[in-house]
């Protein structure tokens, strides 16, 4: 987002990212598939690569994935979303994706999908994509454009935006989320303690990140699964059942949660990741 964009506007075109957690689990009747499935005799298992989101870290977002997949002997990757730009960060995402050897499974969480489906489009090792409580756009499409399609996200209010220089000499703007804002609006079912390290670690998230325009969808030749988070006050379940229906996923789960399922459920994401590995064998 330009350094001229009004406050109004980028506020309300920053609707994503972090945090939280869950209860329920429905597998969608229409989506589902078959579990059973497994991977042919002899084959590899893929590095799984799993990308969070806005305001976030990898550890934060993903650890208790990471543990439950290095249990399932999967080798696992959770780099730093840089967070500066979409062009930036699925630009780096593709770089990593290229000093891999074999074939990939490519998961992201809330902003995290938004950079994965435009770094898979480069990448000819990612055979499925995972997306969890994401962004899923298309081609042409802003984050910013897309988070209004639908009611419900209540990110407005919690944001703490600060400008920052950029090299060139002009000015961005950062986000934040505020420390009494951020347990309500994306982790009302993780601990208030959990929540107080989160809004003390989060790291700044451009809000040119919903400004910018998705250069290619990768979900249109990769397939796909997604989990939606039903009590989700960052992305609207609406939004996400939009996106996943679009991109006509193989499975998709509901669960009873706030933004990031991952951190409450990392059982459900491995679950869905593995059926992912399974059924692209």
């Amino acid at each position: 987002m330009s350094a001229n964009m009004s406050r109004r506007t980028f506020v309300g075109a920053a609707g994503v990212a972090l945090a939280a957690t869950a209860t329920g689990i429905a597998a969608s009747p229409a989506t589902a598939g078959n579990t059973s499935s497994t991977r042919p005799s002899g084959s590899a298992k893929p590095t799984v690569v799993l990308v969070h989101g806005g305001f976030a870290d990898a550890s934060a977002s993903w650890n208790g994935v990471v543990a439950q997949l290095q249990r399932r002997d999967y080798t696992v990757i959770a780099p730093a979303n840089p967070l500066r730009s979409l062009p930036t960060d699925a630009a780096y995402l593709a770089s990593v994706l290229a000093g891999i050897n074999g074939p990939v499974i490519l998961a992201g969480h809330s902003y995290g999908g938004a950079v994965i489906t435009n770094a898979a489009a480069a990448a000819p090792n990612v055979k499925a994509l995972v997306y969890v409580a994401a962004f899923v756009p298309d081609t042409g499409e802003s984050l910013g454009e897309l988070i209004s399609t639908y009611p419900g996200s209540e990110i407005q209010a919690a944001l703490n935006p600060v400008p920052y220089p950029n090299p060139d000499g002009t000015t961005g703007t950062d986000l934040y989320l505020r420390a009494d804002k951020l347990r309500h609006v994306f982790a009302a079912d993780l601990p208030a303690s959990t929540t107080k390290i989160m809004a003390a670690t989060q790291r700044p998230f451009s809000a040119q990140c919903f400004a910018d325009l998705t250069q290619a969808a990768a979900w249109h030749t990769i397939p796909s699964w997604g989990l939606i988070a039903t009590e989700d006050k960052a992305i609207p379940p609406a939004l996400q059942r939009f996106e996943y229906q679009r991109t006509n996923a193989r499975k998709t789960v509901s669960v009873a949660a706030s933004h990031c399922a991952m951190v409450s459920h990392p059982d459900l994401v491995t679950q869905l990741i593995i059926d992912a590995d399974r059924r692209t064998g």
